[in-house]
């Protein structure tokens, strides 16, 4: 009996948590153990559903302004970065801030500053409303503009001579940012780019994997919660590719019409999903008919970042 014979499970590699992400979980569990409940989190801590109802359970508090955090409380930001006027709030009400800002995150953040104190106008490349653009954004008061789609770039009002950069966000596709690039290399000859591409080696990998894994399987399942930027261009990749898509975060979520006459499910996990839900969900895909679960071979990750310092300590 050939392979072809058998239903399986093709597992991306990688998949699920990147180090950015590691990290800020790992900071809100640290600050629980050693000061205790309540812990306040700005934000979600990262975008992923079950990760933060898991620390909501230890005692994190999740809250959108610090004015929900009382003076003198203990608050942690969340691995997309704050801008300049929330950490001078925070100081001003004598907060004590654990920063979980992923550290590839906080290099963006001293490219727009240093490109703006050099005469720059800088363009941001990424979703209104996403806290990593937001915090982006305000590293500085003035002189950085949002670009969402092409169409944004023919309205842009500055001269092709003027002093034009641009960033990105971390968690784009790169297929889409490449043609946003293009598109601004064509108005603006001499624009500087960052001296390294901003979207993240993580969402790199991810998305190098779907496009590995979805040649040979008949439906992809995305591991991830609405909210995730990298895990929605996961399931947009798929599509691209011809494969059915669908993106979860809960076993419940999975319908069992998805599977029926499928020989092989792909299933891939966002950077902020952790690797047991996406087994639970494994698990639940074997209970609508049996399946082997084969590994697909990929990158492997070996990227850590450190603790804050002031936690440490």
């Amino acid at each position: 009996m050939s392979t072809d014979d058998f239903a399986e499970i093709l597992m991306a590699q990688p998949r699920g948590f990147c180090a950015g992400v590691d990290r800020a979980i790992n900071i809100v569990n640290e600050a629980l153990i050693r000061f205790g409940e309540p812990i306040y989190v700005r934000h979600e801590i990262v975008h992923n559903a079950y990760v933060v109802n898991e620390l909501r359970e230890k005692g994190a508090i999740f809250v959108e302004e610090l004015d929900e955090v009382p003076k003198g409380g203990i608050v942690v930001f969340s691995a997309h970065g704050v801008s300049q006027e929330v950490r001078k709030d925070a100081q001003e009400r004598g907060l004590q801030v654990y920063d979980a800002t992923c550290p590839l995150v906080t290099k963006v953040h001293f490219e727009v500053v240093k490109m703006c104190k050099d005469g720059f106008t800088v363009l941001m490349i990424g979703h209104k409303g996403h806290p990593e653009v937001e915090g982006t954004m305000g590293q500085v008061k003035e002189g950085v503009f949002l670009i969402e789609k092409i169409a944004d770039v023919e309205c842009l009002p500055f001269a092709a001579d003027e002093k034009i950069a641009f960033v990105t966000q971390t968690t784009l596709s790169v297929d889409e940012t490449k043609e946003i690039v293009d598109a601004l290399m064509r108005k603006f000859p001499n624009i500087v780019q960052p001296r390294k591409q901003d979207i993240c080696y993580a969402t790199q990998n991810r998305q190098d994997a779907v496009k590995f894994m979805a040649p040979q399987v008949e439906v992809v399942i995305v591991v991830g919660s609405k909210a995730s930027s990298n895990s929605n261009r996961l399931r947009e990749l798929a599509e691209k590719l011809g494969v059915p898509a669908y993106m979860v975060d809960s076993p419940e979520q999975l319908q069992s019409q998805w599977f029926e006459g499928k020989k092989r499910v792909g299933l891939t996990a966002g950077a902020s999903a952790p690797e047991s839900l996406a087994q639970a969900i494994v698990a639940k895909i074997q209970e609508f008919g049996p399946r082997s679960i084969r590994n697909l071979e990929g990158v492997v990750e070996d990227i850590t970042f450190s603790l804050p310092k002031n936690l440490v300590d």
